[in-house]
């Protein structure tokens, strides 16, 4: 009987241990697993800069892209590191209100994305879109990379002398410097603030537009 015990406790034990494995290995390949697609997912997106007016506008129209994961409001290209909203509002610390983009170049190209900026601002106006006045609402790309500055430099050079715009185009193209986040207030305005009298008059009007002529770039949520 003794002897019995014994060796059922011992089968019993190698059987623990042998589920123990298979369930640690399992938690192993599937971390491994995570990790690699998080890396892998990281690594193939790109990020785009984009001053355009009001980042509240900006925002709202390049979420809606399919391939772009996020869109942030921020401030690009002034003097200060960290400014805050009224800073820069008072137009002396060089900054644009900006929105950074990440996207995927696999289903959008940074090409599609500034066919999209030419198209919703315009970018003949010097520090103006509309109401909105000062430098910090330049129409400027910030780069990130020098392939990006080529491509955008052909880019303006190609709309220019399109028919798109009658006036010169007076977007800047410079590298992206002290950038940053914009106060949580400011994120996905649009979406959290859709009956505000600016998103009403401004940025309602700019993505019915936007939508009508992108359908081909929209996410399938945007399109329903």
């Amino acid at each position: 009987m003794i002897t019995r015990i014994i060796q059922v406790n011992n089968i019993s034990g190698l059987l623990f241990a042998a589920i123990t494995f298979v369930i640690l290995s399992s938690a192993v390949v599937h971390a491994q697993t995570n990790n690699t697609t998080d890396t892998m997912s990281s690594k193939t997106m790109e990020e785009a800069t984009f001053g355009a007016g009001c980042f509240w506008c900006v925002e709202a129209v390049f979420e809606e892209l399919k391939g772009v994961q996020s869109a942030v409001a921020g401030y690009a290209g002034g003097k200060l590191p960290n400014p805050t909203y009224r800073q820069v509002s008072s137009g002396q610390t060089g900054h644009a209100e900006v929105a950074r983009i990440t996207f995927d170049p696999s289903a959008i190209s940074y090409e599609q994305l500034l066919e999209v900026f030419w198209h919703t601002h315009n970018p003949t106006t010097k520090n103006r879109q509309g109401a909105d006045v000062g430098p910090q609402y330049r129409s400027a790309i910030f780069y990130h990379n020098e392939k990006q500055k080529e491509i955008a430099e052909k880019s303006l050079e190609k709309t220019d002398q399109s028919d798109l715009w009658e006036d010169p185009i007076v977007t800047e193209i410079e590298p992206l410097t002290n950038y940053s986040v914009a106060e949580n207030y400011h994120q996905n305005y649009y979406e959290n603030n859709p009956n505000a009298g600016y998103c009403q008059v401004v940025i309602a009007p700019k993505l019915k537009k936007f939508r009508k002529d992108f359908p081909h770039l929209l996410k399938d949520k945007v399109k329903e």
